[in-house]
């Protein structure tokens, strides 16, 4: 393998333009493969709240996956990958990672990167969060994943919404060291 492979998993929770956001750093950066996994009800979450389709998202992987295929190369950990992202990751997949259950193919990758020891980030999307989520953010904290809250920023002074998207996006891709310049960083 050549490239790193970079696995982003699309749920059907709200904040479609965070996964577009980390989707165009990814293809743009070089020496890196975008790996998609998109919902069913991410591209109905997309259709009712992004300015962009889901084939405008899926043009910029090198693959795209079905969440149905359970026998795509991600399920597999013979299947090599440098981190799997989950954003935005709904409260629903949440659960099912934490649990470690295989239900479609964004929770089968999910598992499969933990028992492997690779980056796992989950950026969960839901306010405001009941214990069940917390407590499902903790076990997949203890399960080996990273949890980033898609919780804007705003020491940068973001003039748009473009801007806190780009953060979060930013700040989801320092989690795997993937370079980019979605914002300034602090004291630069």
């Amino acid at each position: 393998m050549n490239s790193r492979r970079i696995l982003l998993a699309v749920t059907g929770a709200s904040g479609p333009q965070y996964a577009m956001a980390i989707a165009r750093a990814v293809s743009l950066a070089p020496g890196l493969e975008l790996h998609l996994i998109l919902s069913e009800a991410a591209r109905k979450v997309i259709e009712l709240e992004a300015d962009f389709t889901a084939e405008d998202l899926t043009a910029l992987a090198q693959t795209t996956y079905s969440e149905k295929d359970i026998a795509a190369g991600p399920a597999s950990g013979s299947w090599r990958h440098a981190g799997m992202i989950v954003c935005p990751c709904s409260m629903a997949s949440l659960g099912a990672i934490a649990h470690g259950l295989g239900t479609n193919l964004i929770h089968r990758a999910a598992d499969v990167t933990l028992k492997e020891g690779k980056r796992l980030i989950l950026v969960t999307r839901e306010t405001p969060l009941n214990l069940i989520h917390i407590k499902n953010m903790l076990a997949a904290k203890e399960a080996g994943a990273d949890i980033v809250p898609a919780s804007p920023g705003f020491y940068h002074k973001p003039k748009t919404i473009e801007d806190m998207v780009n953060h979060l996006a930013g700040r989801v891709l320092d989690q795997l060291e993937i370079t980019h310049n979605l914002f300034q960083r602090w004291g630069e």
